[in-house]
């Protein structure tokens, strides 16, 4: 979490993207019937390439698809070599490489926003890229951007966003696609992403990608949204862990625990669904903190250019390094969309920022935090894991429904100076097994997510 006095720098990039279009901005917004959970649910496209089928619609240049209970993309033979010098350890090395495009998805929702996930197993020496491109309603297209160079580990190379990536109609903040001036009318109207698998030359290890796609998404400026109904009285099992214990710990990882509301929120999911580093991975943290693990977590979701834990894409990448899990960034539209998920047993993460005085028992304002919504009480509130709380055991919270839906579903508003700024406008991260249940696969179904 991050202070609301410490604002972020994801929270000083939305910032900018959100003044350029403030004239847009107002009160009068709130009252836009977009924020309703069916227009919100209309207003956000998800295409995921998971299948045999779909890796074989593709353009390769050295990959192959691969078959089997969780199909894939490999490289099968190089399609070049090619130098990286890493911009944070200064180290140039040479790469074999291969690529695969993927077909052009033509957006349901002409999108303002558009982030991208992917899932992968990277042994050492190996690492991948993933960049997007597109074409805008006014028919010209997009540079390539980056959307993310990712390993599992960081012995090769360190994970990074790009900075400084547009083009005067769009913009890349972190991990981020964003129409510039959304209020133009300008929007991104189709995409494709392209993949570039790197292994050490004269090799024959490889990358594995499970999964590849993009979110994209059209939220109108809204301060608040209309309420939803309450439909659900259940709880999850989940871990609870706190980030506040491991204040100081580590600060090369963006300060220490104070600021890992992120990989703590993951890394609760992940030993849900009942995975969790081995002691061999744990060796390397010092014996005398307590959860380990988080540690880990914040280690390996770290984002060396962002200086931080809070890369979403990266924190669903790191999910789907443990056995069989997957894990996508997208918006939900309500807190209907969420009833869904958890009757089907699956706990969402969510992102959504706040002054103290705007939730209810949290006992804290934030420019943007991370956590774990678990069930919903009978009287329709959220229970959530919180780990900005000052020790596991008060990780669990219940917060006043409409409060909670307000702060994470809006796209803009005021902070403790007065100042129009951003939010996230339904963010979450949703992590679940390769092989669902069937009720699980209905229920991503029915929130825009296979």
């Amino acid at each position: 979490m991050t202070r609301a006095s410490e604002p972020s720098r994801r929270a000083v990039l939305a910032a900018a993207v959100a003044a350029a279009t403030a004239g847009a901005a107002g009160p009068a917004a709130a009252a836009t019937p977009a924020g309703s959970a069916e227009a919100s649910s209309s207003l956000v496209d998800n295409r995921a390439w998971t299948s045999y089928t779909d890796w074989r619609s593709g353009s390769a240049q050295g990959t192959r698809a691969v078959s089997g209970a969780r199909p894939g993309l490999v490289i099968a033979a190089p399609a070049g070599t090619s130098e990286y010098t890493d911009p944070h350890t200064g180290k140039t090395a040479g790469w074999e490489y291969a690529t695969w495009t993927s077909p052009v998805h033509r957006l349901a929702v002409p999108s303002t926003e558009a982030i991208a996930s992917w899932n992968a197993h990277t042994p050492a020496g190996t690492w991948l890229q993933v960049e997007l491109t597109g074409t805008y309603s006014d028919g010209t297209d997009t540079p390539w951007y980056v959307m993310g160079r990712w390993a599992a580990g960081d012995q090769d190379i360190r994970r990074t966003s790009v900075d400084d990536q547009r083009d005067g109609k769009s913009s890349i903040w972190t991990d981020t696609f964003a129409i510039d001036d959304a209020a133009s009318g300008l929007r991104l109207v189709s995409y494709r992403l392209r993949l570039t698998l790197y292994r050490t030359p004269g090799t024959r290890i490889t990358p594995t990608v499970w999964r590849l796609g993009a979110m994209g998404s059209d939220i109108p400026d809204r301060f608040t949204v209309p309420a939803s109904t309450a439909g659900l009285a259940q709880e999850l099992g989940v871990p609870r862990y706190s980030q506040e214990i491991h204040a100081g710990q580590y600060p090369e990882y963006d300060n220490g625990g104070e600021a890992w509301c992120s990989p703590t929120s993951s890394q609760m999911i992940i030993e849900y669904w009942g995975r969790k580093p081995t002691a061999e991975q744990l060796a390397w943290v010092n014996p005398d903190y307590g959860d380990p693990q988080v540690c880990h977590a914040a280690r390996f979701t770290y984002d060396y250019q962002y200086a931080g834990c809070g890369n979403w894409p990266f924190n669903a990448a790191y999910a789907s390094t443990y056995k069989d899990l997957q894990g996508v960034v997208t918006r939900l539209g309500s807190l209907t969309d969420l009833e869904t998920l958890i009757a089907a047993g699956i706990p969402a993460i969510t992102s959504q920022s706040f002054l103290k005085s705007e939730l209810t028992g949290a006992g804290y304002g934030t420019s943007g935090h991370l956590m774990t919504v678990i069930g919903f009480t009978a009287d329709g509130d959220v229970i959530a894991n919180d780990p900005a709380s000052p020790n596991d055991d008060a990780v669990r919270r219940v917060y006043k429904r409409r409060e909670w839906e307000n702060i994470w579903l809006r796209t803009k508003r005021y902070n403790a100076s007065g100042k129009v700024v951003s939010g996230t406008g339904g963010v979450c991260y949703l992590y679940f097994p390769a092989q669902p249940s069937a009720r699980q696969r209905k229920a991503l179904a029915a929130v825009g997510v296979r």
